[in-house]
């Protein structure tokens, strides 16, 4: 069988895409420190001020310079994009999706040397960069897709059976107009392609705006977009603060709908604002977690124990969908604890760019301070097994690592069940029943994803009660984490996400078009 490369697969990966990596990171490394403009109307921008970008695995590595947008920059980039809107629009919806399918097979040509990029700038270690770049170009492809088998979502509806006339009518699906993108630092390749492709497959143009810590995959996704011959204007970058180019984007009148991807605090203000204009615009929020695992005393612990290490330290834990919270059958719960903490402890830790290492750094100096802050908590409160401290051996005091940390015996009134830290830091307790569970996982403001470790029969028993828009039941590959476009559709509820409908799935890409009913009369 080929190797079809998705965070499911990618543990036991073919020798090649390790080779193709090391070419690529060692080509990249000469080239370090390169400028990158913004892209405004088919046209690169230089800014006054610049943001260079230093990598958490070493902070003495300066990646590369990014501009610092002005509010001036963020109104013309939706200016360009409310230009171009016209003639995107009525371009037929075939050759939307050519151009757009070019846009994401040109991602996939630069696979390895943008994969490098992103595991520099975000710390992650290969596998997950290489996925994530491939899951850049499939969060495009499968929207095409759906597109495609739907013909552009014309519908025909029943005919008025009005006598002496012939009533058509027919229900079409149609852009809003400027679309801004608002993507997170952790994904910042995928997170960004998701939105951006449905956007423009629906009809929409784009203003992009991704987190200032991670510019550089998104700046190479745009030159991509620009390689496959998108029109001036159709997709546009804009970098700098969020206090400045962020809100001067989010207030701009001329933006139709947005797709907001990061915390819940900051989404819900975005929210806010886009309530308080004179009608209602599309919110699309992809927010945060506080995801559960629950393990039944039927569980296979093997598996249960390495899916919840690999969902809770993959990415050092700064994942929406990070496996933060275990809850395990009394019966089983000193045996699973061991094995989660044996498991742990044999993490290989270091420069995750390196094969041989499958830990890195966080993503930068506030987190590791959080981490420092949360540890001393939990220490005092609760008891940790394992991990707990900032990492300094081997050259990581050049860096932001932190252990990955198992705690135990922290009160269950603990705030910090229900708050998410976003980092390498787990809780697991004993329950007296699956029922009690199942009452504490969905105890909590977020639903992004859950998993479960058990029979059959209580697998399905999980599937009804919990309150999660992800889920998984007995997954050695990730217990919390690892969906793939077209195979598990992304998203939350409450207060991790908006829509009710998951990115990479099915129902995702009418989310960025309206309905309008036609009705053509004629006499008989």
């Amino acid at each position: 069988m080929t190797f079809k490369l998705t965070y499911g697969s990618m543990f036991n990966p073919p020798q090649e895409l390790h080779d193709n990596f090391d070419k690529a990171l060692a080509t990249l490394k000469e080239t370090l420190g390169k400028e990158f403009p913004m892209y405004i109307n088919g046209e690169e921008r230089y800014a006054r001020e610049k943001h260079n970008a230093y990598s958490p695995i070493n902070t003495s590595w300066h990646l590369a310079t990014f501009q610092k947008g002005t509010a001036q920059d963020a109104d013309d980039a939706v200016a360009a994009a409310k230009a171009a809107f016209p003639a995107w629009k009525s371009t037929p919806w075939e050759e939307r999706i050519a151009l757009v399918r070019k846009f994401a097979h040109r991602i996939e040509e630069r696979l390895y040397e943008i994969s490098a990029a992103v595991a520099l700038e975000v710390g992650k270690n290969r596998m997950e960069a290489l996925g994530e770049i491939q899951e850049a170009a499939d969060l495009i492809l499968y929207p095409a897709r759906i597109m495609e088998e739907n013909q552009g979502f014309t519908v025909p509806m029943a005919d008025d059976p009005i006598e002496g006339f012939v009533s058509k009518n027919v229900s079409v699906l149609k852009p809003y107009g400027v679309w801004l993108v608002i993507s997170p630092f952790n994904f910042p390749t995928a997170l960004a392609a998701g939105p951006v492709g449905n956007a423009l497959i629906a009809g929409n143009t784009v203003v992009m705006k991704p987190a200032s810590d991670t510019s550089w995959g998104a700046s190479m996704m745009v030159e991509c977009a620009k390689e496959a011959g998108l029109p001036a204007g159709v997709i546009n970058l804009v970098t700098g603060p969020g206090l400045t180019v962020g809100n001067a984007l989010t207030e701009n009148p001329d933006i139709n709908g947005v797709t907001f991807t990061g915390s819940l605090e900051i989404g819900m203000n975005t929210y806010r604002k886009f309530a308080n204009r004179k009608y209602p615009h599309p919110v699309i929020l992809e927010m945060g977690g506080k995801n559960p695992t629950i393990v039944s005393k039927n569980a296979i612990l093997e598996d249960a124990a390495i899916g919840c290490v690999r969902s809770a330290f993959g990415l050092q834990g700064q994942k929406c969908s990070a496996n933060s919270r275990i809850f395990v059958e009394e019966e089983v719960y000193d045996d699973f604890v061991k094995k989660v903490v044996g498991l742990t402890n044999k993490l290989a830790i270091g420069d995750p760019t390196l094969q041989e290492n499958w830990f890195g750094p966080v993503i930068n100096k506030r987190a590791y301070q959080d981490y420092a802050n949360f540890v001393a908590d939990l220490g005092e409160n609760g008891k940790i097994l394992t991990g707990g401290k900032h990492l300094t051996e081997n050259g990581m005091d050049q860096g932001y690592f932190c252990a990955p940390t198992v705690v135990v015996d922290l009160p269950m009134d603990h705030h910090l069940w229900k708050t998410e830290m976003f980092l390498p830091i787990v809780t697991i307790a004993p329950i007296e029943s699956l029922d009690v569970g199942m009452q504490i996982a969905n105890d909590t403001d977020y639903g992004l994803t859950a998993g479960f470790y058990g029979s059959e029969e209580e697998a399905e028993w999980f599937f009804t009660n919990i309150e999660a828009g992800t889920t998984y039941a007995n997954r050695p590959q990730g217990s919390t984490t690892g969906a793939w476009p077209g195979f598990q559709p992304f998203g939350g509820i409450k207060g991790s996400g908006s829509a009710g409908k998951n990115g990479g799935g099915y129902y995702y890409l009418p989310l960025y078009m309206h309905e309008q009913s036609q009705t053509r009369v004629k006499r008989a």
